[in-house]
């Protein structure tokens, strides 16, 4: 049986839009700093970092976990981390066959560097 190549489709960013208003334009809320911090958790974690960053820097803007799994932790453990990615909001993920494909969730990347932006 044969596979079709799927059409790479181009990937069109949102425009940035971050959760929360510049870290120095104002105070931020309690929400506000629950929904950050749950970000910056999941990227604290080295094999996490080193994982987004996989998915982030691969060709076509996604990535199988077959790809990116070789970051020196067992296959359930990477699986860990990469549902810890996805429940802090930083990537999506799609099944497709036996296969997981992990993408950066849209606006991710320009938002958290507008939250760290000088307020200008």
């Amino acid at each position: 049986m044969s596979n079709p190549q799927r059409a790479e489709l181009p990937v069109i960013e949102p425009e940035a839009v971050p959760c929360c208003p510049p870290l120095t334009s104002a105070e931020l809320s309690e929400a506000d700093s629950v929904k950050m911090a749950a970000m910056f958790k999941a990227l604290a974690d080295p094999v996490r970092l080193r994982l987004f960053s996989k998915v982030a820097s691969h060709t076509g803007s996604e990535a199988c976990v077959c790809d990116i799994q070789d970051v020196g932790v067992s296959q359930p453990t990477v699986s860990h981390h990469l549902k810890k990615l996805r429940e802090a909001g930083l990537l999506t993920s799609e099944r497709r066959g036996t296969w997981v494909y992990y993408r950066v969730a849209p606006g991710v990347l320009a938002g958290l560097a507008a939250l760290l932006t000088a307020a200008g």
